[in-house]
């Protein structure tokens, strides 16, 4: 009976094993169940997402070979890609620097600049190269269907705009680089502005007294080395052309500062805004000195720093920049005075100053040559040789016409009080100049140069040879002028006037000793000649109405005599204040003639007069009607007769006649100091 117990026990221990197994089972069924029913939505979830994850992952699902290609071209373009943003950061870093005023620190400041081109240099360098292999990646990537077409749209849009914004460099900084440059331009200027300081002036009297000499630099090396400096970065950047403007600016203005002292409104003026060379005469003495000063002191120091500030670019850019400075400066107005002075109305007077203009530049040749010599100077090369051609031709062709100017007033009557005619007293003046020291060697200069040019030959004493025709003809007029007179007392008169002139004007002058002694004898003796027959024939003739004839006073014959004393004053005064009368318009313009005629004429006639009052003036002073016989003292007569022939006050006038070309027709204007032709 014990063995049955014994299996009954371990079947029961099998049951209960066996219900704790399958309770376990079925409380590990439920808890899969409860699992799965969470997990239910989150595989909705992915079958929705499984179309683009396909999309995203093809490329792993392509076939073996064009992996491995895509990964060399993905490992090619990483590199440039990885240093290319690596620069971009460095780039941005820069900007805090570049973006201070450079005035602080502007070797700094330039340094980081440059850091900055460098960068920009290798972006513009890799960026091309880091594009050119993603652009390789896509053509790959559509050429063996890696990725989508959708995808590979956007990465074709998205390096078409990175290409574009690689092909304009300047953005690739943001701008930083230009607002760099800009801040270097505004410092450029600056430093221009805060160290040109108008040159100190001296008053324009004194300028004439001033001893040439080349201006020093007008900046300091200092600032010097600045510019230079600035202008190296910007060379380098294409960006000079507005730093060479704003040197010309600033500098031309600096030199116009300069010159304002000087009052050089003159320069502006026209031909229609001045009747002839003798009204603007003071103006042309200024401008020769005004024109060496700024040459010499304002244009030299200008030519200097020019070739100092930008020789490191070649001269032909400092040569350039120098020509501009003296255009806008005022180079070209001085010329162009010159220019008006040469296109004004013909007159010999304007022969001088044509040789005044022409001696200032010539003087300044040298340094005309050496500023301005340069190809950048063309135009003003080319203004001062219009100009020196309009001074010689204009010169010679005024000189060349002097003869036969002269010779045509031959026709014009003489002047009506016996003076000395405005063409004589200028031609002498005006011929004692042009061999005088003064313009000799300029005029010979001029009609050699003008001579050369139309193949002539000049001789060297062809200039006096003829300034003689020129006196010689004077000659000729006054033999005319002399016999156009009806009256024959004015005509000795004019004669005594005219040849004391050529005398005295001549004696000691270059003109003088090449006509010789002999010449100017002769003139002193007809001078003389003409003297005494005017003397005789008209103030001479007077004594003779005071004579004594018949005036034997006897004893009861005082009626008498009263009669022939009263009838002989009258004629006397009758004749005298006829004479008078006309003569009192006659002027003796050399005051040692007139002094010594007027003499004369008191000798003449004064002590006759005094002795024939004292002897017959109580005859008739008792009268009632003295006064009608006795209208002159002594004293009165003798003063009335010393202040004879006293000229007119000088004024100015002009002869003209019909030149022998119609070209000078009307134009030629002789000036005379005297008394008029006519």
């Amino acid at each position: 009976m014990a063995e049955p117990s014994g299996a009954v026990e371990r079947g029961i221990r099998s049951l209960i094993s066996a219900r704790n197994s399958l309770k376990s089972s079925l409380e590990k069924s439920k808890s899969i169940g409860l699992a799965l029913e969470k997990t239910g939505p989150r595989f909705d979830e992915i079958e929705q997402r499984l179309p683009s994850l396909e999309a995203a992952v093809r490329p792993i699902r392509a076939d073996r070979e064009a992996l491995i290609a895509v990964g060399g071209h993905i490992n090619r373009a990483v590199g440039p890609a990885a240093a290319v943003l690596k620069v971009f950061d460095a780039v941005h870093g820069l900007e805090k620097s570049l973006l201070s005023d450079p005035k602080n620190d502007l070797s700094g400041y330039l340094s980081v600049l440059k850091r900055l081109e460098e960068a920009l240099r290798f972006l513009g360098e890799n960026c091309g190269l880091a594009i050119q292999w993603l652009e390789d990646i896509v053509e790959y990537l559509e050429d063996h269907s890696v990725a989508d077409e959708k995808y590979l749209s956007t990465l074709k849009k998205s390096l078409r705009l990175l290409r574009e914004f690689q092909q304009e460099k300047a953005k690739l900084d943001g701008g930083l680089k230009d607002a760099a440059l800009d801040k270097l331009e505004n410092e450029f200027r600056r430093l221009l502005q805060d160290n040109s300081v108008p040159l100190p002036m001296a008053s324009p009297s004194s300028l004439g007294e001033q001893q040439p000499c080349i201006a020093p630099s007008q900046l300091p090396v200092t600032v010097i080395h600045k510019l230079q400096a600035i202008l190296g970065r910007l060379r380098a950047n294409n960006r000079l052309e507005k730093c060479v403007s704003v040197y010309v600016e600033v500098r031309s203005s600096n030199v116009r500062a300069s010159l304002q002292a000087l009052d050089l409104d003159y320069l502006d003026i026209t031909v229609t805004e001045f009747n002839d060379v003798q009204s603007i005469e003071g103006y042309i003495s200024q401008w020769g000195n005004h024109l060496e000063f700024a040459v010499k002191h304002l244009f030299e120091a200008e030519f200097k720093l020019c070739n100092e500030v930008f020789e490191r670019f070649g001269s032909s850019l400092w040569m350039d920049c120098f020509s501009k400075i003296a255009a806008q400066a005022g180079m070209l107005a001085f010329l162009q005075f010159g220019k008006t002075v040469a296109d004004s109305k013909k007159d010999p007077i304007k022969l001088l100053k044509l040789l005044d203009i022409f001696t200032s530049l010539n003087k300044l040749r040298a340094d005309f040559n050496r500023l301005f010599g340069g190809a950048a100077c063309i135009e003003i090369q080319n203004f001062t040789r219009d100009l020196i051609k309009k001074l010689i031709d204009g010169g010679a062709e005024i000189f060349w016409e002097l003869l036969p100017q002269v010779k045509i007033q031959k026709q014009i009557p003489p002047p009506s009080d016996g003076g000395v005619p405005r063409l004589v007293s200028f031609v002498t003046d005006y011929c004692n100049k042009l061999i005088g020291d003064k313009y000799k060697s300029t005029l010979t200069q001029v009609l050699l140069i003008h001579k050369s040019w139309r193949s002539e030959r000049f001789q060297e004493n062809q200039l006096m040879v003829e300034v003689l025709r020129i006196i010689k003809m004077i000659e000729q007029n006054m033999d005319a002028w002399m016999k156009a007179y009806p009256d024959q007392t004015l005509s000795h008169f004019f004669g005594m006037n005219n040849h004391y002139h050529l005398y005295k004007n001549l004696k000691g002058t270059r003109i003088g000793d090449q006509l010789g002694d002999a010449w100017l004898k002769e003139h002193d003796q007809y001078k003389e000649y003409y003297a005494t027959v005017f003397l005789r024939d008209s103030w001479g003739k007077l004594p003779s109405h005071l004579s004594r004839e018949g005036l034997i006073i006897f004893s009861g014959g005082h009626a008498t005599a009263r009669d022939l004393v009263k009838k002989r004053l009258k004629a006397f005064n009758d004749a005298f204040d006829e004479m008078y009368k006309k003569q009192s318009t006659w002027v003796v313009p050399e005051k040692d003639l007139r002094d010594r005629v007027c003499q004369q004429i008191v000798q003449a006639v004064v002590p006759v007069y005094r002795s024939y009052m004292q002897n017959y003036g109580p005859l008739v002073e008792k009268d009632a009607s003295s006064s009608k016989y006795v209208r002159y003292t002594v004293v009165a007569l003798e003063k009335m007769l010393s202040s004879l022939y006293m000229p007119k006050p000088m004024r100015y006038g002009s002869f003209k006649g019909t030149p022998p070309s119609e070209k000078l027709k009307n134009e030629v204007d002789l000036r005379r100091t005297t008394s008029a032709v006519v």
